[in-house]
């Protein structure tokens, strides 16, 4: 497996300028929605979340958010490390801890999460390719990171072949 120094580096001076040059073919907006996507999940979005990595030490003081996460997902599992699901699951996690948080700030005048969906909804009508750029983009990382760890599969994949 890789070290968190490893994965930087691949993250910011291997792929980040490779996976900028290609995403700006789909367009200048989507391409640094796509690099800034990739950048992000390989730095603070990292399958590595359910350790003590440098990607959790990025949170600074949010890194306690996380701490449900790293409790209930284990390393190198399915939940962590399984392609689109680890991701997803990254994903749902921090979008549930943002509807909590809207929640909790709508009595002070904040948006309320159905308004916050509304305008997503509409502008996600409108037009899928940003979010497609962020996706892949996130994904892209995601893969980045499997394939440094040098075996792409999470651990219960191996357990499941040799039944």
């Amino acid at each position: 497996m890789a070290s968190g120094k490893q994965h930087d580096n691949a993250t910011c001076f291997w792929c980040l300028p490779f996976c900028l040059f290609l995403s700006l073919i789909a367009g200048l907006a989507n391409g640094l929605i796509g690099g800034l996507a990739f950048a992000i999940g390989g730095l603070w979005l990292s399958p590595d979340l359910d350790t003590r990595s440098k990607a959790l030490k990025r949170w600074g003081p949010f890194k306690g958010l996380w701490w449900p996460y790293r409790k209930l997902i284990p390393h190198r599992s399915l939940f962590s490390h399984g392609p689109l699901i680890g991701t997803g699951l990254r994903l749902v996690y921090l979008m549930s801890w943002t509807a909590l948080l809207l929640m909790l700030l709508q009595p002070f005048g904040f948006p309320t999460l159905v308004s916050v969906t509304k305008v997503f909804k509409e502008q996600v009508g409108l037009n899928l390719q940003p979010i497609l750029s962020l996706l892949l983009g996130l994904e892209a990382s995601a893969w980045l990171h499997l394939i440094l760890d040098r075996d792409p599969l999470p651990a219960e994949w191996h357990r499941w072949r040799h039944r």
